[in-house]
């Protein structure tokens, strides 16, 4: 098969919309220049929005998928999990009733305001991507909030990355954040189901030490 048909696609989980810095931006007071451009008929950024709602670990995401997406020409190589609205372009604009919306849903894998549009979505890309093309989950794996409905859909293209393996939200964060410029040596990747099984263990193994479940399901 052609180099060019290897085409690589990042999925990012969403920052979450109904804490302090979602009511931050949602007050009607609010004048800083990312509130008023939700307020304005061009909105912004879903990037910029959840970047702003979860500070390095969104910014780390965004800047780690943008360094190695390879996807095919006319597409997006980056998406974002929304609660309710399935898998989005990351430049995609959104505006205050979108982000409202979206803290009205809590990403739960039983919930069909959220199950049926990503499963709609992730089902409509998997049959455009060729089978040595890879779909990268940049998100929980602890859990199958994302991990069970993608699998469905991609099987083994779906991937994450083993830089990731092992390490918290702010530490994922922080490895896109401060990559080198050009976005240094190419991601290494291990299947979903792979290091799910690695994470869930590890986590058993920690639990043990702890003799605690307090915390442990955090990333």
């Amino acid at each position: 098969m052609k180099q060019s048909l290897r085409h690589r696609i990042f999925l990012l989980s969403p920052a979450y919309a109904g804490g302090e810095r979602a009511r931050m931006i949602l007050r009607d007071q609010a004048q800083f220049p990312l509130a008023r451009q939700l307020r304005e008929k061009s909105g912004a950024p879903i990037a910029d929005v959840f970047t702003f709602l979860s500070g390095l670990y969104f910014r780390g995401k965004i800047a780690y998928a943008n360094a190695f997406a390879r996807p095919a020409r006319g597409t997006s190589g980056v998406l974002v999990i929304t609660p309710t609205r399935g898998l989005i372009d990351a430049r995609t604009r959104i505006h205050l009733d979108d982000l409202r919306e979206f803290a009205e849903v809590d990403i739960d894998q039983d919930d069909p305001r959220y199950r049926m549009p990503i499963e709609r979505d992730a089902g409509h890309l998997a049959t455009k991507l060729s089978t040595q093309s890879e779909v990268i989950l940049l998100g929980s794996i602890a859990t199958g909030k994302y991990v069970d409905v993608l699998l469905a859909n991609f099987g083994e293209r779906l991937r994450f990355p083993a830089d990731f393996v092992g390490r918290g939200d702010m530490s994922r964060g922080g490895l896109g954040t401060f990559l080198p410029p050009g976005g240094g040596r190419d991601c290494e990747r291990e299947t979903a189901a792979e290091t799910r099984a690695e994470e869930i263990r590890d986590c058993g193994a920690r639990l043990s030490a702890q003799g605690s479940a307090k915390g442990a399901f955090s990333y």
